[in-house]
């Protein structure tokens, strides 16, 4: 077993449109100072992993553009994952780990604003039973809500004071899109409030992963990959209970999450029923401080939300704001899929 850390973390002020951008020009600032924190130069990286999604861009390997940001010449190591870049930072991890490489850039990045998100997400759904009928994303959620408050686990008040944290918390990040005092709003799908929603924005982040002695000569506190694992719900809404989330509570189980409290959640819960489910299969108590960043609420540009939450946990440890962190991603509907890192930093290093 390698040590492997996360020694430095970058990602754009999210806005809801960037219009004039492209992704190359969106990708450009977060590369450079991703690479220009450690001092590495793009040909000292052995490995580069990406996350995108082509039904955002609207073309196939639309990934193949966005290499120009990164420079692919002279000729470098490098993957895609047609997944939030947190699955990116998970394949650039197993490289690492299997002595392929001793250093990995890891980068993602979506543009919502073009198209309409809630209908391009329904292409994700089971083809012959549920994406016929086009529930968009936002229905499935509030179905989820909807149970939550049937089993008497949230109300529609207690969602509205997660929204009302997440965005108070949010005023201290200056790359969130949506902070302080936002109205909860009307019904958008009923149980779920405009508020209980996230923003549909562009955005982009970028890490850089290096292992053991080369971490700590790159960053002067590397936040340590203690244990990482994904699982996957069954593809069926129809036979989960949305109440739950084994699969999170199966990857922080195989990440060593529940061996000791952590003191620091990020949790990918773009509404704020979300939350109260991954809140419960994390079994995180009051003394946890759950998306000190404002999360996916604050900010959600989709695709790179994940990595984002990977990339906030870790920059806490960067700057001696917390010890032991717990970084969660989701993508599909309704918490299909789920990964959990633990991140510790150097005092902590056993």
């Amino acid at each position: 077993m390698r040590d492997v850390a996360i020694v430095a973390f970058a990602q754009t002020a999210h806005r809801r449109r960037t219009d004039e951008l492209s992704e190359v020009d969106l990708l450009m600032p977060v590369l450079h100072e991703v690479l220009g924190a450690t001092g590495l130069k793009a040909n000292e990286i052995g490995f580069t992993c990406s996350g995108s999604a082509d039904y955002l861009a609207g073309r196939a390997f639309s990934f193949t553009m966005a290499l120009d940001g990164v420079g692919a010449h002279p000729p470098i190591s490098e993957s895609h994952v047609e997944m939030d870049g947190a699955w990116a930072l998970y394949e650039a991890w197993v490289k690492i780990m299997t002595g392929e490489a001793d250093t990995a850039l890891v980068y993602s990045y979506g543009k919502s604003s073009p198209g309409e998100v809630r209908e391009v997400l329904t292409r994700q759904l089971d083809p012959y039973y549920l994406a016929p009928l086009w529930p968009d994303s936002v229905a499935l959620a509030a179905l989820q809500a909807q149970a939550l408050i049937d089993a008497g686990d949230t109300d529609e008040a207690a969602l509205a004071s997660i929204a009302a944290r997440s965005r108070a918390d949010a005023t201290t990040n200056p790359h969130a899109q949506l902070t302080g005092d936002v109205p909860a709003g009307d019904h958008l799908v009923h149980p779920l409030r405009t508020g209980d929603c996230p923003p549909i924005g562009d955005g982009a982040a970028a890490v850089i992963l290096a292992v053991g002695e080369t971490a700590r000569a790159l960053c002067a506190r590397p936040a340590w990959i203690r244990g990482i694992d994904h699982r996957i719900e069954a593809h069926s809404l129809g036979v989960r209970d949305l109440t739950d989330s084994p699969s999170t509570r199966l990857a922080a189980q195989h990440a060593g999450a529940f061996e000791r409290p952590v003191e620091t959640a990020e949790l990918h819960a773009p509404f704020t029923s979300q939350e109260v489910v991954l809140r419960k299969a994390l079994a995180l108590g009051d003394d946890t401080r759950v998306n000190p960043s404002g999360g996916a609420l604050a900010a959600n540009p989709i695709m790179a939300a994940g990595l984002i939450r990977l990339g906030e946990a870790a920059a806490r440890i960067h700057r001696g704001e917390s010890d032991r962190a717990l970084a969660h991603a989701t993508s599909g509907p309704c918490l299909q899929q789920n990964l959990v890192a633990v991140l510790e930093g150097e005092s902590t290093h056993a």
